[in-house]
């Protein structure tokens, strides 16, 4: 039997590299799927990779109101682990009904205060109260609304709505400790999702 000829030997490793590449590049793409809604399972912010930590739906009784995704430098299956991994990190909520945007920025400020320590509460207050005024200028937040609450070192807690990046980051870490509170504190808004943001499986 012949041997190939060279020509074909680097057709067929071209082939082999095109293919790799292209499951590769599957591989990167890959995506979850939440009540409808899809998040990628990695990410870049900032120029850091993050990885999708978990997913889940935050129901008010039987009542689907938001998915949320919990993105991280590393994984983490504890609230102390997500706290402490260095680097940037972002929740990602997509709304799943339409709600009064100022009642739900109500209902995340009750969540930080039954998550917080009250020798904390003073110092959060100021970042409590830009962020409700961001939520009360946006008036309603619709079914397929996003907005994502990003922790970047150096500029601090960056909440972006419908795309749109708010003014005046919170730049004290602890504010964003206690937005993550909000789901993974020992009061959670919803046990399930604070389950499925630790990347507990259903």
């Amino acid at each position: 039997m012949l041997a190939p000829s060279v020509p074909a030997v680097f057709s067929r490793l071209a082939a082999f590299v095109f293919l790799s590449a292209a499951l590769c590049t599957g591989a990167s793409a890959a995506q979850v799927e939440v009540a409808g809604v899809k998040l990628e399972d990695q990410m870049d912010l900032r120029g850091a990779p993050l990885v999708l930590n978990g997913a889940g739906i935050r129901y008010k009784t039987i009542i689907k109101v938001y998915t949320a995704g919990l993105y991280l430098g590393k994984k983490a299956s504890t609230t102390e682990e997500a706290l402490a991994v260095p680097g940037p990190k972002r929740v990602a909520i997509t709304m799943l009904r339409d709600i009064d945007a100022n009642e739900l920025g109500k209902l995340f400020v009750k969540g930080v205060e039954d998550n917080s320590p009250k020798s904390e509460m003073v110092n959060l207050i100021p970042g409590l109260l830009r962020m409700g005024q961001m939520f009360a200028d946006q008036k309603q937040l619709k079914a397929g609304d996003t907005f994502t609450i990003d922790w970047v070192p150096g500029t601090g807690t960056l909440i972006t709505v419908r795309g749109v990046p708010q003014p005046d980051p919170v730049k004290e870490v602890a504010f964003f400790n206690a937005l993550m509170r909000i789901w993974l504190g020992p009061n959670p808004a919803d046990w399930k999702l604070k389950d499925a943001l630790l990347g507990a499986k259903p």
